[in-house]
């Protein structure tokens, strides 16, 4: 089989696709004939070697595909060959023509729900209904302020904030990034590379602080965000594209509001029954229509690289897929 391969850590164009032997399912696992693969943010960590989680080398980057089942490895009785599903993977092995995942691991898709809509979906979306549900107790009627709101993960947020009844401000660094958030739902943005971020926060909710914040940036925007917020509000910790922020613990006591932690990869493997809810909860929403997440670009393997650097850049905008 083809597949994107990484030999060595370094940039993205360090990148080749090349002929590699077909993986073959063990027991428990399948063997998937691979239709689409999210390029998200921990791909580009792990090509560098920054990731929390180091890969053997050489191997295959992607940790998310959405495929058919092509073969069953031993013991295999909850999925037939020639399903439709989705599968993380763990970390590696999603940018070929074939990969090998864990069966339980693997959810068959609904009839409406396309591969490309399908993929990504467990990771930026499952890690958005983790956080904002069960980490950040989002209600109805409540603000929630997304930044890094153009990016997968962060328009994810926009979305999901919508379908829980929340109003929506969206901070982003360009107006092109806010143009796509105010499609998606949100009700009021921020661009925090012209607008201070908490003074306009303040603002536009008439001085009283948000309710939740998502923060997929850190940096120097999360000690803003966190000035921001209102009275037991929650502050959530989703990743760190600016750098790993410092944070003046005092602002936790003067607002009596809580830092969370969000790590929903984590949380998969603690806990499968909750993890099963989350993905049955956005693989409905996605055949109904309500969630439709949005695809920016498509690359083929030879287009991984591109891909990569584009998101490493931040200049990507929503969800980009590699279609092998």
């Amino acid at each position: 089989m083809r597949a994107v391969l990484c030999n060595q850590f370094g940039p993205p164009e360090d990148l080749v696709v090349t002929e590699v032997p077909d993986p073959t399912p063990e027991p428990g696992e399948i063997l998937i004939e691979v239709k689409a693969a999210p390029v998200t943010f921990p791909d580009t960590l792990m090509l560098e070697d920054k990731y929390q989680f180091k890969a053997d080398l050489p191997y295959v980057p992607g940790a998310e595909v959405a495929g058919v089942v092509t073969a069953l490895g031993e013991g295999v009785d909850n999925l037939e060959i020639g399903t439709r599903v989705v599968c993380g993977l763990g970390s590696v092995g999603g940018y070929a023509e074939l990969a090998v995942a864990k069966a339980a691991a693997a959810r068959a898709l609904p009839d409406g729900v396309s591969f490309a809509d399908s993929t990504g979906l467990l990771y930026a979306h499952g890690t958005t209904y983790y956080g904002l549900k069960q980490r950040g107790n989002l209600q109805q009627g409540e603000t929630l302020l997304v930044l890094g709101a153009g990016g997968h993960v962060g328009l994810s947020a926009v979305e999901i904030g919508k379908l829980m009844g929340a109003r929506v401000i969206a901070a982003a660094s360009t107006e092109e990034k806010l143009d796509l958030c105010r499609e998606r739902g949100a009700d009021e943005t921020i661009n925090y590379a012209e607008e201070n971020l908490k003074d306009r926060a303040k603002e536009l909710t008439g001085g009283a602080g948000v309710d939740v914040v998502y923060d997929v940036v850190g940096g120097d925007y999360a000690e803003q965000a966190l000035r921001a917020i209102g009275w037991e509000g929650r502050f959530l910790v989703i990743g760190f594209t600016a750098g790993i922020p410092s944070i003046p613990l005092n602002l936790t006591l003067l607002k009596s509001c809580q830092i969370v932690g969000v790590f929903y990869g984590a949380m998969t493997a603690r806990d499968p029954e909750l993890a099963n809810e989350i993905a049955e909860d956005l693989l409905q929403w996605v055949d109904s229509g309500e969630l439709r997440p949005h695809i920016s670009a498509r690359y083929g393997l030879e287009g991984a690289s591109e891909a990569l650097r584009s998101l490493m850049d931040r200049k990507s905008i929503g969800k980009i897929i590699i279609e092998p």
